[in-house]
Parts: structure tokens; C-alpha cells; sequence
């Protein structure tokens, strides 16, 4: 499967200060890129897990015993850790969102160039697909999903338009969905509010956010002491909760102070946040949004 360069190589493996004998997981498989970049660091006796719920990555699976490929969602993370035997680990590195594979075959559904079935399934086991989301959810349900997760001012108009489509035959493909909100889409930001749409139904398809804050729930949890995160994220939602996560182990609020008016941090943040450099956005666009982020449990 072709599957573009790892965003972020090296400074996402850097952040995991990789030992050379220690356990690591790569959450986001997808290429293989970071796994690999990891296997090269490793010593014989280091091990690393991967887990990706796309059968397409299956088809990247490293040919090294030090490797193992688990074909599922890294909201399992802990599940299968201890299903494997593995208590805890030195250092979990996750490259979120949506591959550049997944965006480049049309009838995935993911991407606004092609005209293709609503799927936008990142588990194509699911049964559960844009399709639904559309041509199933009520009114009020899709104005959440558009206001929440597209950030969309206009949600509710594109809600009560959607209804009024489907009422009249399914929505079935993402250029019905495009005509259907055509008067939502002007002319020099057509491509921007397009983009945001097919985020938003992605994301409630995929459950994207509940299964992150799963996972970095399980990863305080595995992590060793000393042990990093090195996570990459794509947009503010995603991004605000890996920050919120990394600066106090909660994902809003603030945590609560002892009678000395100190509080527990489960994490200590290593350095600011990282962006590609505009050389690596020439060579692959899909990072121009990237924003690393590096944490060590305390």
C-alpha cells in the first residue's frame, strides 16, 4: 500500500528518547514510518507494538520479531498490552488524524476531492458510516456534530438542509452532500467550509475524540516513570485535549490542590510544541497542520 512519508519523523522519535532495550508502542501505524524509524533505534532485546484498526495498514506489517502489528483501535491499548503480557512500556508515540492513504483512495470517502460513496470508515469492519450520520441522525443531532466537531457557524442551517434533502432521496455520495449545502459554500472558502463538513461527520463516524481521550487515559496508566508521549495532532479539538492532557491529566478543569495548595501532575511537558518546517510542508502538504507535542510521566 503507498503510503506517504511519516510526519514529523525524526523529532516524534527523538521525543521518545528511545533506550535501546526498552518497550514502546506506535498507536497510529499506518506506513510504518515512525515504526520503523523506532526498530532502527532498538536494541536486539527492545520491543515495539503497533496497533492500527485499518486492514490496509496490515499490508505494511515489519518483517522483525522485536515487532508486533495488533489490527485495532488504540482506545484498546491497555486490553491488549496485558493481553501480551506487557505491564508497561517506555514510551507510546501516536501520529493522529487521517492518513494520506486513507485520503488518497477515493471510495474511502475521506477526502473532498473525489466523488465517492459517505463512508469515511477508519474500521471498515463498522457498520456505522457517514452515510448514517447524514441520512440517520435527527436534525438536532447533525447540528451538534457540524457545530462541535466542523466548528461550523452556519450548523444549523446546513442541519435543517441536510433533512430537507434526504427527505426527498438519500444523500448517498459526497457530491450530493456538496450539492445538497451548495448555498453554504461560497465561492473563495468553498474548499476551507468543505473540509470542516467532512471532519466533522469523520470524526462522529469514528468516534475519534471519545477514543482519544480513552487512550490517553490507558496511557498515563502504562507509561513507566520517566516514559514519554510523543503525540501529533491535526486540529484544535484533537490538539487541545493532548495539550490539556499533557499540562495537568485532565481534559478540562483544573486539578485539585492539597492543603498546601499543591496539586499531582501526572506529567512534566518536554519543550514547546513542534511544527514541520516549510521545506517538509513542500514535500508533503498533509503536514502543514501537524503540531507535535512531548510529555515524560512523572
Amino acid at each position: 500500500m503507498e503510503y506517504h512519508n511519516p510526519v514529523l519523523l525524526t523529532e516524534t522519535v527523538d521525543g521518545l528518547n528511545v533506550q535501546t532495550n526498552g518497550v514502546y508502542v506506535d498507536v497510529t501505524f499506518g506506513g510504518g514510518g515512525h515504526s520503523r524509524e523506532i526498530l532502527n533505534r532498538l536494541g536486539d532485546k527492545g520491543r515495539l507494538i503497533a496497533f492500527d484498526q485499518d486492514k490496509d495498514a496490515v499490508e505494511n506489517k515489519i518483517d522483525d520479531n522485536r515487532f508486533l502489528l495488533i489490527n485495532e483501535n488504540f482506545r484498546y491499548l491497555k486490553r491488549y498490552l496485558r493481553f501480551y503480557g506487557i505491564k508497561e512500556v517506555d514510551g507510546i508515540l501516536g501520529d493522529f488524524g487521517v492518513s494520506s492513504h486513507q485520503f488518497d483512495v477515493a471510495e474511502r470517502g475521506f477526502s473532498t476531492r473525489f466523488e465517492a460513496d459517505l463512508d469515511m470508515r477508519m474500521n471498515q469492519d463498522s457498520n456505522f458510516s457517514a452515510f448514517d450520520v447524514v441520512n440517520k441522525y435527527p436534525e438536532e443531532k447533525i447540528r451538534t456534530v457540524l457545530f462541535q466537531y466542523g466548528e461550523l457557524r452556519a450548523a444549523a442551517g446546513m442541519a435543517r438542509k441536510i433533512v430537507e434533502e434526504r427527505e426527498k432521496s438519500p444523500i448517498i455520495s459526497s457530491e450530493e452532500l456538496k450539492k445538497a449545502l451548495g448555498r453554504f459554500l461560497p465561492t473563495h472558502r468553498e474548499h476551507k467550509v468543505l473540509a470542516q463538513i467532512f471532519q466533522a461527520i469523520r470524526i462522529e463516524v469514528n468516534q475519534e475524540l471519545e477514543a482519544l481521550k480513552e487512550f490517553l487515559l490507558q496511557s498515563q496508566e502504562v507509561l513507566k516513570v520517566g516514559g514519554r508521549l510523543s503525540l501529533i495532532s491535526y486540529h484544535s479539538l484533537e490538539d487541545r485535549l493532548v495539550k490539556r492532557f499533557m499540562r495537568n491529566g485532565l481534559f478540562e478543569g483544573e486539578p485539585e490542590k492539597d492543603v498546601f495548595g499543591r496539586s499531582e501532575i501526572p506529567f512534566k511537558r518536554i519543550g514547546k510544541f513542534t511544527i514541520p518546517t516549510e521545506e517538509e510542508i513542500k514535500q508533503n502538504n498533509r503536514a502543514r497542520s501537524a503540531k507535535l507535542r512531548v510529555a515524560e510521566k512523572l
